[in-house]
């Protein structure tokens, strides 16, 4: 079964209609869509499943929408997930309170749905690059994720489709220790069963490829820990 590689969008809004437009429109622009109408749902789908971005409604029953982005926040597991509010609240002390609590960015209602989109697709081309065709370098090497190329020294490198997103996504945070289970999540998806080895596996697979015209090796086993770029 093919997997579903899109970048995840989870929408917390309480008001069905509007639920609705949000949900047809960013799947349009090419984002897997997640929903929930509360707080604390939100918080449960989070737990289930950390989406690329959060598009949060300020005033909702059960938990509001400026106390789940506090607690996201708080977290260092979830504190990395940009969180856009939506609110009524037009007032500049309210917008200073939203971004205070942690929002990365704060749209009045009624607002624009295209500028909502816009302003999503920043908010990812900022932490996930590749899914909005941001071309990615680190030292000599270079990856096109339109093109799906990938070349070291300006000399292309023949990689397989899960080499490429491993890759891709060793390339959108160099430095950062990925574990093998948040590789599992991002290359994999969660919908599917594979055994951590696999990973191992597959990243020997990429040092291969990425060494196929010479060159030292790029990637760094952190013992414990997992993978990093550089």
């Amino acid at each position: 079964m093919a997997q579903d590689k899109r970048p995840t969008v989870l929408l917390v809004e309480d008001e069905p209609a509007q639920r609705e437009v949000l949900s047809y429109n960013l799947d349009a622009e090419g984002f897997r869509v997640t929903a929930a109408d509360n707080g604390e749902d939100a918080l449960i789908l989070v737990e289930e499943e950390a989406p690329d971005v959060i598009i949060l409604d300020w005033m909702m029953p059960k938990l509001s929408g400026i106390e789940v982005c506090r607690r996201l926040k708080m977290r260092p597991e979830t504190r990395s997930i940009p969180i856009i509010m939506l609110s009524a609240r037009a007032e500049e002390v309210d917008r200073i309170r939203g971004l205070e609590t942690g929002a990365d960015d704060y749209v009045i209602k009624p607002y624009s749905v295209l500028e909502l989109m816009a302003r999503t697709r920043a908010q990812l081309r900022r932490v996930r690059p590749s899914t909005v065709g941001v071309v990615l370098e680190f030292e000599d090497i270079r990856l096109d994720p339109e093109t799906h190329r990938v070349t070291r020294s300006d000399r292309s490198l023949k990689l397989g489709p899960t080499e490429f997103r491993l890759l891709s996504t060793l390339m959108e945070k160099p430095g950062r220790v990925w574990s093998r289970e948040q590789l599992l999540d991002r290359v994999w998806g969660r919908d599917i069963y594979v055994d951590t080895r696999t990973v191992d596996v597959h990243v020997g697979r990429l040092r291969k490829s990425l060494m196929q015209h010479g060159g030292e090796d790029p990637v760094r086993t952190v013992r414990g820990a997992g993978y990093a770029l550089g």
